[in-house]
């Protein structure tokens, strides 16, 4: 048990399924430990005594937190399997940028069209979102996934989306990703969701449905 790997996830966390899909991509076994984030068990509160929050890594009985601090993590520990990021120095730094761009902006920016209240304040935030998107368009190119011919660092980071954009759209009942605008996002979308290591291990749609819709009417209902 010298090697032993744990992850401390929830079912539907978007930072959590970051880390399942890496896990799986490298061919790691693991023990997946699920919390109740209303009643922390012990063992997360002291693995991550900080932000208190999933995922959490145990690696050889040593805690590793942060969705993208675990990715690099799993990376540099398991060379001999696929690689998430880029042997060139350059090209790790533009996926370590282009990762933050997606949690500090892409992320808060689509988060913001479901939280905010009413339908005309939602499409006064669809704006910044989908500048967003427009720029995460770009860098695809005419590549299969960001990390070239297979699934990377940075898709990785960025799958949330593939899977939750029509979740939140049919909750809000409002259009955020126009397909024609965004043809190879939209192709990118198809590829991750259909490679065997991201399908196998995507939450339930019909449970996503209805843990946002609930989400949601808290939003609505709760005064600022």
């Amino acid at each position: 048990m010298a090697d032993e790997v744990k992850l401390y996830r929830t079912w539907s966390s978007r930072f959590s399924l970051r880390i399942v899909w890496a896990l799986h991509i490298k061919g790691i076994e693991y023990e997946a430990i699920f919390e109740d984030l209303s009643h922390k068990s012990p063992q997360l509160l002291q693995y991550n005594p900080v932000h208190k929050k999933v995922p959490v890594l145990v690696h050889k009985g040593k805690p590793i937190c942060e969705s993208l601090v675990i990715l690099e993590y799993i990376d540099e520990t398991w060379k001999e399997t696929t690689p998430l990021l880029p042997q060139d120095p350059y090209e790790k730094a533009m996926a370590r940028f282009w990762a933050k761009f997606v949690d500090d902006k892409l992320l808060p920016s689509v988060q913001s069209v479901f939280t905010e209240k009413g339908y005309e304040a939602k499409k006064e935030a669809l704006v910044p979102a989908v500048k967003n998107l427009e720029i995460i368009e770009e860098q695809l190119k005419e590549k299969k996934y960001f990390g070239g011919e297979s699934i990377g660092y940075v898709d990785l980071v960025l799958g949330w989306m593939a899977y939750l954009l029509d979740v939140f759209e049919e909750v809000i009942d409002l259009k955020l990703f126009d397909a024609h605008k965004f043809p190879l996002l939209s192709g990118w979308m198809k590829n991750f969701c259909d490679a065997p290591a991201i399908k196998q291990h995507l939450p339930p749609r019909d449970k996503l449905v209805t843990k946002y819709q609930l989400l949601h009417e808290k939003y609505q209902t709760t005064s600022n």
